[in-house]
């Protein structure tokens, strides 16, 4: 009997060892933080870090990644296959073409915000207040973002189609990959003028906003958001997508300068 006591003191030791071990290896997963990824167009950067962080005050399990970029390349990485959980376009013109290809979640795709398109020259720079004056023979360059893949530089360029300047203009414009590299031109610069968001050009006390393009001279200008169908967390990505549009995120926002859709 004390030998199948010692033999069954050991069993049971070992067998307690071997549990707490398990335990501690789900409660080890369970704390992990899962990695949701979303890529978004550079021009909401800033926002987004602040909204992620708000976020993160209340879900300490959950790490946004994000992925900045034209979101014309990003619609590009994902129709390649990358590991997206969420997109968040410039236009709705990159949703739509990824609808097509059946690559989001339908019922996911919502309008986010809106935002308006601004000339901007570098600060201090005098003797321009209208679009019009982009015509003017000291204004030598101008930037704008690559109208092909950058959604703010395709409504640039209805801008300037649209008030009759873009033909005699086209030999001063210079192309920027994203907003943001249009932005710093102007901020060092390198042109005499860039029409961006105005989103962008509040960020920056390097340049001077002049003029404000109306609301007719262009697309309206609306963030679409969507779930991506190849999403690692389906669920995760829906609550974020929820929290984007509750009060706290819509006012970040709204601070951050971009207009409130409902």
């Amino acid at each position: 009997m004390a030998g199948y006591g010692r033999r069954g003191f050991i069993f049971y030791s070992l067998f307690g060892l071997l549990s707490a071990c398990t335990v501690a290896q789900v409660n080890q997963q369970q704390s992990s933080a899962i990695n949701l990824t979303i890529s978004a167009a550079s021009s909401l950067k800033d926002v987004l870090n602040a909204i992620a962080f708000q976020y993160n005050q209340e879900n300490t399990n959950l790490k946004i990644i994000y992925n900045f970029g034209s979101s014309g390349s990003l619609q590009q990485q994902i129709e390649q296959g990358a590991p997206i959980d969420i997109f968040i376009s410039a236009s709705p013109q990159q949703m739509e073409a990824l609808k097509a290809k059946n690559l989001l979640i339908p019922e996911s795709e919502k309008p986010l915000v809106g935002n308006q398109m601004v000339l901007i020259v570098p600060q201090g720079k005098t003797g321009i207040s209208r679009f019009e004056q982009l015509t003017n023979p000291d204004i030598n360059k101008i930037v704008i973002g690559e109208p092909g893949s950058v959604p703010a530089g395709q409504y640039a360029q209805e801008i300037l189609i649209n008030l009759g300047l873009y033909n005699t203009i086209t030999p001063k414009l210079v192309f920027a990959n994203n907003v943001r590299q249009a932005l710093t031109y102007v901020e060092m610069g390198n042109v005499d003028a860039g029409i961006v968001y105005k989103t962008d050009a509040q960020l920056s006390n390097q340049v001077k906003m002049v003029a404000i393009a109306s609301p007719n001279s262009h697309r309206p200008i609306i963030y679409p958001v969507a779930i991506l169908k190849n999403s690692k967390y389906p669920d995760l990505a829906k609550l974020f997508v929820q929290f984007l549009f509750q009060q706290k995120a819509q006012q970040i926002f709204k601070d951050y300068g971009f207009q409130i859709l409902t």
